[in-house]
């Protein structure tokens, strides 16, 4: 376990999230996200009656489909089980993403296109972590790291690992690289 050894306790809550990355036969690439979330405890909800321990309180799916440019072509988005007669309703607002481009900043140009009273809270959290995982998907197979004269745009200086003094940049871009009294590796 990479974490420390916790002490006694009681499992209240779990959210699961899956992502995967498929790329298509005909060259677009779909992403797909499934949130479940469920109580270690049975409980009663007004509108669905006593919800069961490990019974998904919420189970939510978002797939976008992209193109190399990261575009949005298509969204299919499910609410499948949800606290609030509404909740449902909201799947269809995702529809909006459709020709948005996923870069800096999308997340909440997202947000604003939809309007957070007609968007759901939980298909907006899964934003980030689709537009990771079409990153993740779709760069290493259209632009393999160290393939060209430059690093990606998007990704230098995103985190301690491509910062552009790392060793990362040193060596697949050396180009690229920006000298500081902090070497390491």
């Amino acid at each position: 376990m990479p974490l420390p050894e916790p002490q006694a306790r009681t499992l209240r809550h779990s959210r699961r999230i899956q992502l995967d990355g498929y790329e298509r036969e005909d060259g677009l690439w779909d992403i797909e996200a499934r949130l479940v979330d469920t109580k270690g405890y049975d409980f009663d909800n007004q509108f669905r009656g006593t919800i069961p321990s490990g019974e998904p309180l919420h189970d939510i799916w978002m797939r976008i489909t992209v193109d190399d440019t990261l575009t949005i072509r298509e969204v299919a988005a499910s609410i499948d089980s949800h606290p609030f007669p509404p909740c449902p309703g909201a799947a269809a607002a995702f529809q909006q993403l459709v020709g948005m481009r996923i870069a800096s900043g999308w997340t909440e140009q997202a947000k604003e296109q939809i309007g957070q009273v007609a968007g759901c809270t939980h298909l907006f959290e899964l934003l980030r972590p689709l537009a990771t995982t079409a990153i993740q998907t779709i760069a290493p197979i259209r632009r393999p790291v160290g393939s060209g004269d430059a690093p990606p745009k998007y990704i230098v200086d995103t985190c301690r690992g491509w910062a552009a003094d790392s060793v990362t940049i040193r060596t697949l871009y050396p180009g690229w690289r920006r000298d500081t009294a902090d070497d390491d590796a």
